[in-house]
């Protein structure tokens, strides 16, 4: 009762910062950031365009990587014309494509750019059930299974650029408090989904995607300690707020919802406040495999902080990318 109190009225956390705190805001303190080049999937609207749009301002070299890309034109001409002298990089990437991620990161490392902030912000909510081209169900392999193999042929040029420079490189996964709602074997759970076993449930679906997102977090960030990677990852939870992943549910029965829990909803320059903090706060140098909420440190459901879990879910996403063995759902 007193959280959901604190967070109607953004009590400040430990940090100064709380529900009501935009990315602006979470920013003032970061020093210049000019010196950084970012990636940024899903920028091409809402939070993810607020977060590209702080981050230019900032002085920030963004590369923004998008399935559309007179979106994510539009996206660099908006910004561009708010801060002129903003670097702004439009690439191609589907997220749900195992081949278009391999193509995007050959193409991001034959430009020769450093890379010292990754933010694994794009989200899809299927509503009906589909298959990605790798035959995979689509929600998981956009929300996850895309930025699992982005993050992982994008690491070494992150460690890479971090020894050169002497800045710690960050990765930042976008999930949601909803990851706490998935309960049962996951792996299991994505065989039957992908397979069309069992009827589609697409909140199942989307809760076992960004409960991936918090395990991945969980598991790379004991893979980067033991390298001595200067490398940090951590999850946050953004808030809630309407943007386009509700677009194709738009009506009365969903305007009615929305309405009717305004008063708990985010504005998107306080849901891009949390993934802001995270990237550049100097308060977070060194700090790795958290999870963030309202830019305070938060508690993730337990199922998300299990090691063995977090493991095997690992093993099994190089097998479905095919970063590891040729072999499909290995646990079933």
């Amino acid at each position: 009762m007193l959280e959901s109190v604190k967070y109607l009225i953004g009590a400040a956390g430990p940090n100064g910062y709380g529900s009501k705190t935009t990315a602006e805001q979470v920013t003032e303190a970061c020093p210049d950031l000019s010196s950084i080049t970012a990636i940024i999937t899903g920028a091409t609207s809402g939070i993810g365009a607020e977060t590209a749009r702080v981050l230019a301002m900032r002085g920030a070299r963004l590369v923004l990587p998008a399935r559309n890309l007179k979106n994510a034109e539009e996206t660099r001409v908006r910004i561009s014309g708010e801060f002129p002298g903003a670097e702004i990089i439009v690439m191609s990437l589907d997220l749900s494509s195992f081949a278009s991620v391999k193509a995007f990161v050959a193409d991001f490392e034959c430009r020769n750019l450093p890379l010292n902030l990754l933010i694994n912000n794009a989200g899809k909510f299927s509503h009906e059930h589909v298959l990605s081209e790798d035959g995979i169900e689509m929600t998981f392999a956009t929300n996850y299974l895309g930025h699992f193999l982005l993050t992982k042929l994008l690491v070494t040029k992150m460690i890479d650029t971090a020894a050169a420079t002497g800045i710690q490189g960050r990765i930042v996964n976008v999930t949601s408090s909803i990851h706490s709602w998935f309960s049962g074997d996951g792996i299991a759970y994505l065989g039957l989904a992908t397979r069309n076993k069992s009827p589609y449930d697409p909140t199942r679906a989307y809760c076992l995607s960004k409960l991936a997102n918090v395990l991945h977090t969980k598991e790379l960030t004991e893979r980067l300690q033991k390298m001595k990677a200067n490398v940090t990852i951590n999850s946050v939870h953004p808030g809630i707020v309407r943007t386009r992943l509700t677009r194709d549910r738009e009506g009365f029965v969903t305007d009615t919802i929305f309405f009717l829990a305004s008063k708990l909803l985010k504005t998107i320059p306080q849901a891009a406040a949390t993934t802001c903090y995270v990237a550049t706060n100097p308060r977070l140098l060194g700090v790795s495999g958290k999870y963030f909420s309202d830019c305070n440190e938060s508690i993730p459901s337990k199922t998300s902080t299990n090691a063995n879990e977090a493991a095997r879910l690992w093993a099994a996403s190089e097998a479905l990318t095919g970063e590891r063995v040729n072999e499909r759902f290995p646990s079933i």
